[in-house]
């Protein structure tokens, strides 16, 4: 077993009081910090304390070791999923993720990154805000009709003939509108047309800050976790939680980003039939999904008793916690290498426990 030091991203978006104060370390940060990563993904691998190795090298010195021949079967040499905190003080881009025979066929094509899927599971730590998964064509029609805005007569009519694809590519299409779509929304005191505002005064002038008028808003709960499979539109909107997905680089964006966009990619990704799923840990504190790259438990406070024979990265997010003969304290973490035999676990608050799903 290895105590963990991680990598903070420092993007744009994110906060500079969560993560820092999460970790024990100044408050505010220097600079806004979005995640810190937990895993072994190349471009921000987890060191292991006292060792001198990223994670990826001791994995890939002795892959079956590390991650047990199950999941290197299924998924290769990897470790195949991350895990990261995620720290959302300013929204950020609207993106979906292909499925696994969309990645696989757009890396050959040139297209994505690698040929990995991307699901990923947000579990709130605060009160945390994301649009994800399309409304009804018949709602997002009302909200976009009750606007008034002549301009968006052509999204109008293609919402009330159910095609909420086509309404998509022609709000993204339209940068004319947009100012005075959000200057009829700030008249309006709807929580929807409110965001359209936010999202407006964050990125002027982009289109994709009219997502709200298609897409549905979750509002979790400490504890509550949202999943997104893949072709899910989502955009996280405010809050800080721990993330699990699957090891990928592959994301479509749209706007509410400085990073490239491919709308015409995300129009053929995003898929209006699939739908986020809000999810409650179970009495064990499992979060289900389908995803095989990952499964999230969150053990509470008491004595657990971990089988061995999987990879898990465990992380304490309250109190203190022994992993066997480790100690770590709140925002510390550590790797159970799937050669371990059974480990106790105790929580003296809360620790998230990510390991690979089904294999």
């Amino acid at each position: 077993m290895y105590l963990l030091n991680n990598t903070v991203k420092d993007y744009a978006w994110g906060s500079q009081t969560d993560i820092a104060a999460f970790t024990g370390r100044p408050v505010p940060a220097p600079r806004p910090e979005a995640e810190m990563w937990f895993g072994a993904h190349p471009a921000g691998p987890s060191l292991l304390a006292g060792d001198g190795r990223s994670l990826g090298e001791a994995i890939g010195a002795d892959p079956a070791g590390q991650l047990g021949q199950a999941v290197v079967d299924r998924f290769g040499a990897r470790l195949p999923y991350l895990m990261k905190l995620i720290a959302v003080a300013r929204p950020l881009s609207l993106q979906v993720h292909p499925t696994a025979e969309q990645a696989a066929d757009g890396h050959a094509r040139g297209v994505y990154a690698d040929p990995w899927p991307k699901p990923e599971l947000v579990c709130a730590l605060t009160p945390f805000t994301a649009l994800a998964g399309f409304r009804a064509p018949e709602q997002s029609a009302m909200l976009v009709k009750r606007l008034g805005v002549p301009g968006l007569q052509p999204a109008v009519s293609l919402l009330e003939a159910g095609d909420i694809r086509e309404a998509l590519r022609a709000l993204l299409r339209d940068r004319q509108v947009v100012e005075q779509v959000v200057w009829a929304a700030s008249a309006v005191h709807h929580p929807d047309y409110q965001l359209v505002v936010r999202l407006a005064r964050c990125y002027p002038g982009d289109p994709a800050c009219l997502a709200p008028l298609l897409l549905r808003r979750h509002e979790l709960l400490p504890g509550q976790a949202l999943f997104l499979g893949a072709g899910v539109l989502h955009c996280y909107i405010r809050g800080f939680g721990v993330e699990i997905m699957g090891s990928s680089d592959n994301v479509v964006r749209a706007g509410l980003t400085g990073k490239p966009v491919d709308v015409e990619e995300l129009l053929r990704v995003a898929d209006p039939s699939a739908a986020p799923l809000e999810v409650e840990a179970t009495a064990e504190g499992l979060y289900s999904t389908p995803s095989p790259e990952f499964s999230l438990r969150r053990l509470a406070e008491g004595e657990h008793r971990l089988e061995g024979g999987v990879p898990r990265i465990l992380l304490c997010a309250e109190g203190t916690a022994g992993v066997g003969s480790l100690d770590l304290g709140q925002g510390e973490s550590a790797f159970v290498p799937a050669s371990q035999p059974a480990v106790a676990v105790r929580a003296g608050g809360s620790v998230y426990c990510a390991e690979p799903g089904t294999v």
